[in-house]
């Protein structure tokens, strides 16, 4: 008993430790955001004399903010759509056909989480550029599909396969159709599940860097917040203390999101993990 209370106390020393570490860049990214340029240059870790609110009220007319956060909440959005809709549809219908066919597909599917997006990245900005899809909010939301598509099928497909056929079997007596089925029966059953992806992927989409700087960074009108935050960084300029203001209000939104929703990760992935 006291050997294993002593293990448990030393574990949350050392978790409690690791997220020190890790929380430490926000924490400079937050004070430098309240300082002045030259206390930014003259000491990165101490703690600003004067607090410089009036970068954030800079900023925030500088790179139009409600207009930036009006694209990324639309990229945002039609990206969730999509990947919640293509990934649970496909992974229920996998998971219900027993055949070779469907395994190889499955597996088909899954495996562009093996790829790394840089070795691609060329291919996909030529093709997004002979589709139409470059340099449009609702373009780049649709990009997200296919990237995003591949994990949410993965946690749908092992939820799915929990469920049981009877469930099918009895809608279908009743007279419903697949997608009756499907929607009426089946997704509200996904619910947790679902409610974790969302929140796993808002937090990818709302914060990514590289898609929107490829396919968008050309486009004032269609830049999100964090390509905002770059844009205080050049050859010739480096307001950094504006550069960490935007990155504060740009990724502020996906961690408040996060705080209040946590909990549904960790429930939709251990009911995952006892439906799979």
């Amino acid at each position: 008993m006291k050997s294993s209370k002593t293990g448990r106390i030393l574990l949350e020393v050392v978790m409690v430790i690791l997220s020190l570490i890790f929380l430490y860049p926000l924490f400079l990214t937050i004070i430098n955001s309240l300082k002045n340029f030259s206390e930014v240059m003259t000491d990165v870790i101490a703690l600003p004399k004067v607090l410089a609110f009036e970068n954030y009220t800079y900023v925030w007319k500088f790179i139009n903010y409600p207009r930036l956060f009006l694209n990324n909440a639309v990229i945002t959005i039609l990206g969730l759509a999509g990947i919640v809709l293509i990934s649970s549809i496909a992974a229920y219908k996998l998971a219900r056909t027993k055949s070779k066919a469907s395994g190889i597909i499955y597996f088909l599917c899954i495996m562009p989480m093996l790829i790394p997006f840089q070795s691609i990245m060329l291919t996909v900005l030529q093709m997004a550029k002979n589709l139409h899809l470059a340099e449009s909010t609702w373009g780049l939301g649709i990009m997200y599909w296919g990237f995003g598509a591949p994990l949410a099928l993965f946690i749908y497909h092992g939820f799915v396969k929990g469920i049981p056929k009877e469930i099918d079997e009895s809608a279908t007596i009743d007279g419903a159709s697949g997608f009756r089925l499907f929607f009426s029966v089946i997704f509200p059953l996904l619910k947790s599940v679902t409610t974790t992806i969302i929140i796993i992927d808002v937090m990818w989409i709302w914060n990514d860097f590289l898609l929107p700087l490829l396919m968008v960074n050309g486009s004032p009108d269609t830049k999100t917040l964090t390509l905002a935050a770059y844009t205080f960084v050049g050859q010739y300029t480096s307001d950094w203390q504006y550069a960490m203001t935007a990155m504060v209000m740009a990724v502020l939104p996906s961690i408040i999101v996060f705080i209040f929703l946590q909990k549904y990760i960790v429930k939709g992935v251990v009911a995952g993990a006892v439906k799979g």
